[in-house]
């Protein structure tokens, strides 16, 4: 147990450092203000030392999360963007070794519990922010919590659906195969814009009843219902839809004249899943068609510019969308990428491992290219379990390993498609070679997330998926 020492009096103490998780919330809450007060423009170092009324010294050594600064001077920096510094913004590092601890490991650490003697080793730093590590170590499935360091962003997209939000009757279109971080990055986004006084709604389509799927008036009064009510507004649904005039027009009027026109802050709506309405093409037609209406009907009216849509999806109709009726070819357009190997290695870091020298990142790339959830799994393994590297590349290739319920689940979509399982088994077998794919079909895959382009070549996404594919090659063709 380390013993509580009391500081001289004289000294002011800098071992103060921000979090990952500190860092985040002041660089939003900055964000905010240059949204707000200087037309989205970034702030100079000199700007901001003068607003916190601190030196562009102590800004560098406080965005470095490795060199301290006094509890003052933190405290100054937050309540300058009026937010209260929190336990978990901050760690606590003793003077000495400041400047050696990676900013990795600088997780929550309570001043009132903790207050490291001068001679504190590193060692014995990291250790402790190992137990505070393994408070953090729950299973990686599904979004990254907000409050989680273990998010990595991947510049420029963040700062792209921030700044894009703010625009009067935008429209957001976020795609990428599953488990790739699309729902992380809406989380941060809805974050981002309650924090400017937005109202948020979060609709997952997989929560609609599939008898509102063959049916587009019902789709339209369910989702109308389910804004009013996370507006807070008195539906009134049967009052206002008018039958005779049809259910699309119905549906507009009654956003446009009665829900935007009691509000005074934009709205942002969040359509989650929409690939599910792909499986009816009829409703999908008519349902993305109005979606495009509504952000035309924007650059005329006051009201509609209230609304910032956000659609998420791994895929969209390929063809057969009307190009003048769809909404898959307006607004920002926002691809989730892989992780780099710098990002594989400060997602290591945050994982409180030691992976400097970039060889264990490029043996796990090897494996799993720069998958975010599969990498993820990995370092949750890794750490949890303690298996080696080694162990768990070895696993992987010989039976799928940890992944094997992904891979299952990859499968089973596979084999209800078999026309694409076959040319995906031939392209698996001949990986090595320069295969020609229908542009349909290649582009299904994508969506899948099983292919990657090098090129002009089409090959497997990683070497796990070619290794286990490969051994169901004689089921597939």
């Amino acid at each position: 147990m380390i013993r509580k020492m009391k500081a001289p009096k004289s000294t002011r103490r800098r071992g103060f450092v921000l979090t990952t998780i500190g860092l985040k919330r002041l660089q939003t809450a900055i964000l905010a203000v240059e949204m707000a007060e200087n037309n989205g423009d970034r702030f100079t170092l000199d700007e901001l030392g003068s607003r916190m009324n601190v030196s562009s010294k102590t800004l560098s050594r406080l965005w470095s999360l490795n060199v301290g600064v006094d509890q003052k001077t933190l405290r100054s920096c937050f309540s300058t963007f009026n937010l209260e510094l929190a336990k978990e913004d901050y760690a606590i590092l003793s003077e000495a070794n400041e400047t050696e601890t990676s900013h990795a490991l600088s997780l929550s650490l309570d001043a009132k519990e903790v207050n490291a003697p001068q001679h504190l080793s590193v060692n014995s730093f990291v250790n402790s922010q190992r137990d505070q590590l393994e408070n953090l170590w729950s299973y990686p499935d599904g979004p990254v919590p907000l409050n989680s360091p273990f998010y990595i962003e991947r510049p420029p997209i963040e700062e792209l659906v921030y700044r894009e939000v703010t625009q009067p009757g935008c429209v957001i279109r976020i795609k990428a195969p599953r488990e790739m971080g699309k729902s992380s990055l809406v989380l941060r986004l809805l974050a981002f814009a309650e924090a400017q006084g937005y109202h948020t709604i979060n609709l997952n389509c997989n929560q609609i009843d599939s008898d509102c799927l063959t049916d587009l008036n019902k789709l339209l009064r369910c989702i109308c219902l389910r804004v009013a009510r996370e507006l807070g507004i008195d539906p009134k649904l049967n009052d206002i839809w008018d039958e005779e005039i049809g259910c699309k027009l119905s549906c507009s009027l009654y956003f446009q004249s009665y829900l935007l026109k009691q509000i005074q802050s934009p709205v942002v709506l969040v359509l989650n899943e929409v690939d599910r309405f792909f499986e009816h093409p009829q409703i999908a037609q008519e349902f993305f068609a109005l979606l495009r209406s509504w952000y035309e009907q924007a650059r005329q009216d006051t009201n509609w510019q209230k609304l910032r849509l956000v659609v998420v999806y791994s895929t969209e109709v390929y063809v057969t969308l009307d190009i003048n009726r769809s909404p898959f070819n307006i607004g920002l357009p926002i691809r989730l990428v892989e992780f780099t190997q710098q990002q594989v290695e400060e997602l290591a870091q945050r994982h409180g491992l030691n992976w400097s020298d970039g060889n264990e990142a490029i043996q796990l790339m090897t494996l799993l290219g720069g998958h975010p959830a599969l990498i993820q799994i990995a370092l949750y393994h890794l750490c949890y379990r303690e298996i080696t590297l080694q162990e768990l590349v070895q696993e992987a290739i010989a039976n799928g390993g940890i992944y094997r319920y992904h891979l299952w689940r990859q499968w089973a979509i596979l084999q209800d498609k078999p026309s694409i399982a076959k040319a995906y088994g031939e392209l698996v077998v001949g990986a090595k070679q320069s295969i020609r794919l229908d542009p349909i079909v290649a582009y299904k895959l994508e969506s899948l997330g099983l292919i990657c382009y090098e090129g002009d070549r089409i090959l497997p996404r990683c070497e796990l998926y070619r290794a286990y594919f490969a051994k169901q090659i004689e089921t597939i063709v």
